[in-house]
């Protein structure tokens, strides 16, 4: 009667684990997406090369990510999307995970 329920039990509750840590896995990427929108962003406004804000970007990025870096006026946006990881990435279809920060550019002192 036991084996029964455990035999029933057991793989349920591994898939339940695979789930949670499939979750973990989304919530650190979306982190880093998040990260790297924010250190491309600092190296735009400081008027980095547009390679440099880039490599900034794809370096604190997922693999596989996108890296976007636009100006609007005084503001630079960047915006970094990443695709959906772990083994059940593919149950959320086409979804990516995204980040977008928005700052304005520092001003560039001339040199006395």
């Amino acid at each position: 009667m036991v084996t029964a329920e455990l035999a029933a039990t057991i793989p349920a509750l591994v898939f339940v684990l695979l789930i949670a840590l499939n979750a973990v896995l989304i919530g650190i990427n979306q982190v880093r997406c998040v990260d790297a929108a924010r250190v491309a962003a600092r190296a735009a406004a400081r008027g980095d090369s547009p390679g440099a804000v880039q490599a900034a970007g794809a370096r604190a990025a997922p693999s596989g990510s996108a890296v976007v870096v636009s100006t609007a006026g005084s503001d630079v946006t960047v915006t970094v999307t990443a695709p959906v990881p772990g083994p059940f990435g593919w149950l959320v279809g086409g979804h990516r995970l995204t980040s977008t920060v928005t700052t304005p550019a520092e001003a560039v002192d001339a040199a006395p």
